[in-house]
């Protein structure tokens, strides 16, 4: 993807492929309404539905090839399904510049610009001033510890910092949503590590909810409220496995033995599904 434009996308999804309901209170939840979408002949996702309540985290999971990026396009408004609907219920956070933010696995920089342009990119048509801008750019970096990296070019910082600045400028708009596609996957197993941690401080207060797509079990496992686990394509909804400790809470050491079993019992629900689409992907 072109970064300029990937960049773009990143902060201002289209509001084309989603709709809007009014409803009491002051949250915002993200309902998927019986998605369905074909690309051409080929039917990718099949009657989807599910909702990512205000502060909750959602992972979505399922064999490759199941529709999960097409998913989150389709959640994030950058694609009309060809059936069924996207929809946002409620307000958003007060300070909030955008609902929905996209958070991408290949980082979307602008190579050009150092860190604190990068943040402050998404904000230069949406309405603070720039002593405004520069509160909230100098708040994101805090609280992605980029602050020493301002004028840093990206082409100077590590995978796991260039992720980091991806964040920092999801947070700059300060959305109600984050809609995260594999952003960990590009990184090596010790920043992974990290940055799983970076979320679980980031997601802590409830201020966000997020779907956050992924291949990685232990990740699913590790951040989401619940997982959508996706059959083979076409993707529909398998089950909706509930986990029963909080992100604090698998942080301890004695959660492990849990975490690990979910994980299993994730496993089995795709495994099958999972070694016939990677057959299909070996044969193509």
């Amino acid at each position: 993807m072109d970064c300029f434009v990937a960049s773009l996308l990143a902060m201002t999804p289209s509001k084309a492929g989603y709709g809007t309901s009014a409803a009491n209170g002051t949250h915002m939840d993200l309902i998927a309404d019986h998605i369905t979408h074909r690309f051409g002949a080929l039917e990718v996702l099949d009657d989807v539905s599910f909702t990512v309540g205000a502060g909750e985290v959602v992972a979505v999971v399922g064999p490759s090839g199941c529709g999960k990026s097409t998913l989150l396009s389709i959640l994030g408004g950058l694609l009309q399904p060809s059936a069924g609907a996207a929809e946002l219920r409620g307000a958003p956070p007060p300070e909030s510049l955008n609902p929905l933010t996209f958070v991408f696995q290949d980082f979307a920089l602008l190579p050009w610009c150092t860190v604190e342009e990068n943040v402050e990119f998404p904000l230069l048509d949406s309405g603070p001033t720039p002593g405004e801008r520069k509160t909230i750019v100098d708040d994101a970096l805090r609280r992605t510890g980029l602050s020493d990296f301002r004028g840093t070019l990206p082409k100077q910082l590590s995978g796991g910092m260039r992720q980091r600045v991806g964040i920092a400028r999801a947070l700059a708009v300060r959305p109600a949503i984050l809609l995260m596609d594999e952003p960990l996957s590009a990184l090596d197993s010790q920043t992974r590590e990290l940055l799983m941690e970076d979320f679980v401080r980031l997601l802590a207060d409830g201020s966000m909810g997020a779907v956050y797509v992924t291949h990685n079990l232990e990740e699913a496992v590790r951040l989401a409220d619940r997982i959508v686990v996706l059959s083979r394509r076409p993707g529909r909804v398998r089950e909706v496995v509930n986990i029963p400790l909080t992100r604090t809470e698998r942080g301890d050491i004695q959660a492990w033995e849990k975490l690990l079993a979910l994980q299993s019992e994730l496993w089995s629900l795709i495994r099958e599904e999972a070694i016939d689409a990677e057959r299909e992907v070996q044969h193509a």
